[in-house]
């Protein structure tokens, strides 16, 4: 994790930034694992915790990526902590950036890009603006740009077209475990619906419909009801 400022005040008078190094990382063979089944599925299977928020705007389309994340914290319209958390970054990484205020300012690009992508990075999850967007789908270099969760370093970060969402990283076996028993569920229920059962039976929700007081109403009778008039 990076976090810091730069600027024109003098050294003395900025507050000290920190560089952490060697965080714990979650297994690869679990980041592996549940980048296999995608956002929806392990949001739902982890008691739909750990969603970013719905503000995701994806460079590009048809993604996916699932890896540990190194975090950086950086002043708005400011990379330099992006520089320094390029450098803790590994094989197998995602970049996770944010701001300690809110901006659109365009502080990632095609270079950054270029220099995670020698490092194995799979790509980059930024609550702040991104330029050369073209030149980074046509490199096939993830980035999404989002917000509202807590992020530690070594967390596993999964993203795709429905989202982005973090899993803690002592989470990760327990949320492919999670993932992989929700993802046979959704198999039955899918054979099951091919079949034509209804999600009111397969649910009993006829039962809650019954509770809340829901009564089916021929359509005469609904409409004469609603004309305050008898059924003819």
């Amino acid at each position: 994790m990076t976090h810091g400022n730069a600027g024109d005040a003098p050294a003395a008078a900025r507050p000290a930034g920190v560089i952490v190094t060697d965080p714990p990382r979650a297994g690869a063979e679990h980041v592996d694992a549940v980048g296999a089944y995608g956002v929806a599925t392990v949001h739902e299977a982890m008691g739909r915790t750990g969603c970013l928020g719905p503000g995701l705007r994806p460079v590009q389309q048809d993604v996916r990526i699932a890896g540990t994340a190194v975090t950086a914290l950086c002043r708005p319209g400011d990379n330099l902590m992006i520089h320094a958390a390029v450098e803790q970054c590994a094989e197998g990484d995602i970049l996770v950036v944010t701001t300690t205020s809110p901006s659109t300012d365009g502080m990632f690009g095609e270079l950054f890009a270029t220099a995670l992508h020698h490092r194995g990075v799979r790509g980059l999850v930024i609550d702040a603006g991104v330029r050369d967007t073209a030149e980074l789908r046509a490199m096939g270099f993830p980035v999404l740009v989002v917000g509202g969760q807590c992020i530690r370093p070594g967390d596993v970060i999964l993203a795709d077209d429905d989202g982005v969402m973090c899993v803690r990283r002592e989470s990760a076996a327990t949320a492919v475990e999670a993932a992989k028993a929700r993802t046979a569920k959704e198999e039955a229920t899918r054979a099951a619906f091919a079949e034509g059962q209804l999600g009111l039976d397969r649910y009993g929700l006829r039962e809650t419909l019954d509770r809340l007081g829901v009564r089916y109403q021929p359509y005469a009778e609904h409409a004469a009801h609603a004309r305050g008039g008898a059924v003819s």
